[in-house]
């Protein structure tokens, strides 16, 4: 198979890092670039008006897709804004009647410098470790609450992995002992079906970009009932109900209104052809190759995440042979570190196998020869490399 239909282009396969939005996310937001381009803040006119109107309309699109009100979502720059906001926020609000946080080691790096930072201000924050499938201990959890915890942050599908937390029992949970639980759903939003008052979720965080959507827009979702009170992290002119000063890209709303409209009606049936493809991946890998590992879990995984090892090959080296696959080695968010991924090291995995790792994301626009194609090539290049250090090795 030939890559002719991205003109030449590497085959994507990088869909966690960020997504192609949408042709018909992009028809939604064209006219709120051009003939209505009103500022929605802007209440004296038609075009303010007309903005305006969008946006709401869009804020009822995302709260419909995981189950929240309107009056709920708050616009922000992307989810590391949002976890910056929710955690930040609950923390400096609460501080004077409790003071505990509680996350995990394989939590995105903004959660945990975020988190890092509000040990620096006075709170005491634990750290869960994760097992080998990237599943936190819900006993662990347990015991690690206190009558001082006032918020636990885990994020529902994890960035690298894909492993799929269980959401509704931490709910349950934290309910049960008065306490906030906070979400990084960035991962999941458009994978599996997301309820927050189902899952006794108060504060959720998602983002465009990662589902077909647009970059540079996220969201947090805050609890009315119960309510949570939060302290802004940054000043301006009050929008977004006084918690998130800002003007508000009306034609980026609009698109991720129409991003979150899509996640939800097409989900299944892409859920479905993601994870054959996934699954028939691993089978030709796993077939033609010895020393192939399968990072973190399968039984709860979104469908389109695969994270392998390979024995005996170096990713960025693997990567650097094969320019025709868009493919990743960890997270892009902590792409500039030379360390080897923390989230790999929490899992078990040693620094040489954690550096031997490939993440492949399958989309929404990637086709079955695609897949067929990736797999081919990466066949063929793991096994020249291998042959190679077997030659050299031989010749010393």
């Amino acid at each position: 198979m030939s890559v002719e239909k991205r003109r030449g282009r590497p085959v994507y396969l990088d869909n966690h890092a960020t997504t192609q939005v949408d042709e018909r996310v992009v028809e939604a937001m064209l006219p709120y670039f051009s003939e209505k381009f009103g500022n929605p803040h802007s209440g004296s006119h038609f075009y303010g008006w007309e903005a305006a109107e969008a946006v709401e309309l869009a804020r009822g699109q995302v709260a419909a897709s995981i189950g929240a009100v309107p009056e709920e979502i708050y616009f922000t720059s992307g989810a590391t804004e949002a976890n910056n906001l929710a955690i930040k926020g609950v923390a400096r609000f609460y501080r004077d009647k409790k003071n505990h946080i509680i996350t995990c080691n394989s939590e995105h790096m903004c959660v945990l410098d975020t988190c890092f930072q509000m040990e620096k201000e006075g709170n005491r924050v634990t750290y869960l470790e994760v097992d080998n499938e990237g599943m936190i201990d819900l006993a662990e959890l347990k015991a690690a609450i206190t009558e001082d915890t006032v918020l636990i942050s885990i994020m529902t599908v994890q960035n690298e992995i894909g492993v799929i937390q269980p959401m509704a029992e931490i709910g349950a949970m934290a309910r049960e002992n008065k306490v906030l639980l906070h979400s990084d759903a960035a991962q999941a939003l458009g994978k599996i079906p997301l309820d927050v008052k189902e899952m006794n979720i108060n504060l959720m965080s998602i983002t465009g970009h990662k589902v077909y959507g647009p970059m540079g827009l996220g969201v947090l979702y805050v609890s009315n009932k119960p309510r949570v009170r939060l302290e802004p992290i940054f000043s301006g002119g009050g929008q977004e109900r006084n918690l998130r000063s800002g003007t508000l890209p009306a034609p980026l709303c609009v698109g991720f209104g129409k991003t979150c409209e899509l996640a939800v009606a097409e989900m299944p049936a892409e859920a479905e052809r993601l994870g054959k493809m996934r699954d028939g991946l691993i089978e030709k890998l796993t077939t033609a190759l010895d020393g192939i590992q399968i990072n973190g879990g399968m039984e709860h995984r979104v469908p389109g995440n695969l994270n392998i090892s390979i024995e005996g090959v170096d990713a960025e080296s693997m990567m650097a042979a094969l320019p025709d696959l868009a493919v990743s080695s960890g997270s892009a968010c902590t792409s500039a570190s030379e360390e080897s991924s923390y989230v790999l090291q929490a899992i078990g995995l040693s620094n040489e196998m954690a550096e031997a790792s490939l993440r492949i994301g399958l989309g929404r626009f990637n086709t079955e020869d695609e897949v067929d194609y990736a797999a081919e090539r990466l066949i063929e290049e793991i096994t020249n490399v291998r042959e190679g250090r077997k030659n050299i090795s031989a010749a010393e």
